[in-house]
């Protein structure tokens, strides 16, 4: 089955760390464009991080510093390390496999990230 799955989430106190990790069964994976988002409650989806095929990085600016998106291809699998975790980083995260010429777009199920004392 063609599909994107996030696991790793959880409930974390201020300033812990979680590792998120997306497992992948799409074609492709590896020429695609990798992309974590998260949605928190009442709020719109946003754009957490991102890493292209060649490696290269991009994060929001709440996040810099703190987490870190990598890649490891030869498991179909893309990585979310959240360090100094706040509050406002709890929602669900979801895991984003962009288009490419050779394949469609794919969404994981998401993962909860709960961020409380």
């Amino acid at each position: 089955q063609v599909q994107l799955v996030e696991s790793g989430g959880g409930l974390v106190q201020p300033g812990g760390s979680l590792r998120l990790s997306c497992a992948a069964s799409t074609p492709f994976f590896s020429r695609a464009p990798m992309e974590w988002y998260r949605q928190a409650p009442g709020k719109e989806r946003e754009l957490v991080a991102a890493i292209t095929s060649g490696g290269s990085t991009y994060y929001i600016d709440s996040v810099r510093g703190r987490f870190t998106i990598s890649r490891d291809n030869t498991k179909n699998a893309v990585y979310l390390q959240m360090t100094s975790l706040k509050p406002v980083d709890t929602g669900v995260y979801f895991c984003y496999q962009g288009q490419t010429s050779a394949a469609r777009s794919y969404w994981g199920q998401g993962t909860q990230v709960t961020v409380s004392s």
